[in-house]
C-alpha cells in the first residue's frame, strides 16, 4: 500500500506540473488529487515538495530521452526519424485531448529559480535532446555546425508547435511543419554527401 501511495503521488505530480508548472502545483493539490494523507508526503519525500518535483521531473526527462533516442536509432534516415517524432508528438497530444505538452516546458516557464537542482535538470534535458538530434544528423553526414543548427530548429519547433496545437486543438500544424523540416534535413544530408564526394575527387 505504501508503494501505491508513493506511485500515486508521483503520477499526480507529473500531471499537475505539466498543467500548472512548479509554482502552480501546491502540496495541497498533490495530496488532494492523489488521495494521499499529508504525513505520507514527508514519509516518502523527506525533502518535501522540492524533492518530489525533482524526482518527477528527472523521471519525465529520462522517459522522453529514452523514447527520442529509440526513435532516432530505429531509422538510418534522420529525415524519416524526425518525421516520425513529429507524428508521435501529434498522437500524444490527441491522446490527451490537447491538455498536456512537453513535461518540462511549464516548469521552465514558471522559472523556479529558488530550486537550482530543478533548473539544472531542465537545462540538461534540452542539451540531451538537442544532442541526440545533432548526433543523428552527424551520423547521416551532415557537418557538425549545421547538424547543431538543425537540431535546435527541430527541438524549438516541436516545443512551439505543442503550444500552438494545444491552443488550436489541432494536430495539423505539427504535420505541416514535419514535412518542411523533413525536406530540409534531406537537403542537408544530400549537401553533405555532395561535399564529401567533391573532397574525394579533389584528393
Amino acid at each position: 500500500m505504501a508503494t501505491d501511495t508513493r506511485t500515486r503521488m508521483i503520477e499526480t505530480t507529473a500531471l499537475l506540473l505539466r498543467r500548472r508548472g512548479y509554482h502552480g502545483t501546491s502540496l495541497s493539490d498533490i495530496l488532494s488529487a492523489s488521495a494521499a494523507p499529508r504525513g505520507s508526503l514527508y514519509f516518502h519525500f523527506p525533502g518535501g515538495k522540492d524533492q518530489l518535483v525533482i524526482e518527477v521531473t528527472r523521471a519525465s526527462v529520462a522517459d522522453v530521452t529514452e523514447r527520442l533516442g529509440a526513435q532516432l536509432a530505429a531509422e538510418s534516415d534522420p529525415a524519416v526519424a524526425v518525421h516520425h517524432i513529429y507524428q508521435s508528438v501529434a498522437r500524444m497530444l490527441e491522446d490527451n485531448e490537447f491538455s498536456l505538452g512537453c513535461p518540462i516546458a511549464p516548469v521552465v516557464l514558471d522559472a523556479p529559480n529558488d530550486v537550482p537542482d530543478l533548473e539544472e535538470i531542465c537545462r540538461s534535458a534540452f542539451e540531451q535532446w538537442i544532442g541526440l538530434l545533432r548526433d543523428a544528423f552527424i551520423r547521416a553526414g551532415i557537418p557538425e555546425r549545421r547538424a547543431q543548427a538543425l537540431a535546435l530548429l527541430v527541438e524549438s519547433s516541436l516545443e512551439g508547435l505543442m503550444v500552438i496545437a494545444r491552443a488550436t486543438r489541432d494536430r495539423a500544424p505539427l504535420l505541416a511543419v514535419a514535412d518542411e523540416v523533413g525536406a530540409l534535413i534531406e537537403q542537408a544530408v544530400l549537401a553533405g554527401r555532395v561535399a564529401r564526394q567533391a573532397e574525394t575527387v579533389a584528393v
